[in-house]
């Protein structure tokens, strides 16, 4: 019965999007080799990624929505050096609210700190805006249109969203397309799926040495990847074997050194002296485990083939 009023609390919050919720995404990667531009030297790069949604229902149109990410970066950024750890930390807080059958949103604050986290300060602290609006076009079809703008530490970094959610009738083949930040495309086969995806990362962190000017490191990456996935616990427990290509960017910057505005993979007024070699893209594996709530009737008939 709890779970029944659970899906009646968050049915008309999220059925504008997917016909579920990940509440809890955990993964790492790991590349085989990045070699810097010009030079016989190289270096791996280890990322490791866990992120929160707790949604706390206020009522039956509108939740809060809670959460945390947590970013974690391991790699050389000079030819020479030690490796160097890159973390990120961000909360979610917002409001998810359903203004008809038909359309929702979402509007988050996501507050972070972004650095190596030495001698944290007032200058590692960014704030982002995310908003989104959801239209239903029909029970197989949902589109979305957002926004996200935030302070970074070369200046104001701003994208739009354009995507739509497309699950096919038989519940087998399923696209989720957020353009241009990320893609899945996927293939239900029993308790698998095979799929393929495509991610892009824009982030920055603060460098802290002693005796030495504060720098940051702008880090820009796309990633294109395939995969295998094993279902759980009646696809509550979603486990993920990923194999891609990742252009892993990490550029380094004088701290004063900015742009005046970027617009998705555009820059305006950008004439930034990089102060490391240039590190070339690699292939990656990653593992990852989702915690996924599904929001659909437990009593939905199931899908013929």
């Amino acid at each position: 019965m709890k779970k029944i009023l659970l899906i009646a609390f968050l049915l008309p919050l999220f059925v504008s999007a997917q016909e579920y919720v990940d509440l809890l995404k955990v993964n790492y990667s790991e590349t085989l080799k990045n070699n810097f531009q010009d030079m016989d030297k190289s270096t791996t790069v280890k990322i490791f990624n866990a992120g929160l949604i707790f949604p706390i229902v206020l009522n039956e149109n509108q939740a809060l929505i809670t959460g945390a990410d947590f970013n974690s970066n391991n790699l050389q950024l000079f030819p020479e050096a030690q490796f160097t750890n890159l973390y990120s930390t961000n909360l979610k807080l917002g409001l998810a609210s359903t203004w008809s059958e038909k359309y929702s949103t979402t509007v988050v604050l996501l507050p972070k700190i972004a650095s190596d986290y030495k001698n944290i300060s007032d200058d590692d602290f960014y704030l982002g805006v995310f908003a989104l609006l959801n239209m239903k076009k029909n029970e197989n079809l949902k589109y979305r249109f957002a926004v996200y703008v935030a302070k970074e530490a070369f200046g104001v970094y701003a994208t739009p969203i354009v995507g739509w959610y497309y699950l096919s009738p038989n519940q087998r083949f399923e696209m989720d397309m957020s353009l241009p930040i990320a893609a899945d495309i996927n293939y239900k086969l029993g308790k698998t799926n095979v799929g393929i995806d495509y991610y892009g990362i824009g982030k920055t962190f603060k460098i802290h040495n002693e005796n030495t000017p504060t720098l940051y490191v702008d880090h820009s990456s796309l990633e294109f990847s395939g995969y295998f996935q094993y279902n759980l616990l009646e696809e509550s427990v979603l486990l993920r074997a990923k194999a891609g290509y990742s252009t892993n960017k990490f550029e380094v910057y004088n701290e004063d050194d900015k742009i005046d505005f970027r617009l998705s993979a555009f820059s305006l007024g950008d004439d930034r002296t990089q102060l490391n070699t240039s590190i070339n893209g690699s292939i990656f594996f990653r593992i990852e485990a989702v915690y996924r709530f599904h929001i659909r009737e437990t009593n939905s008939e199931t899908p013929n083939p």
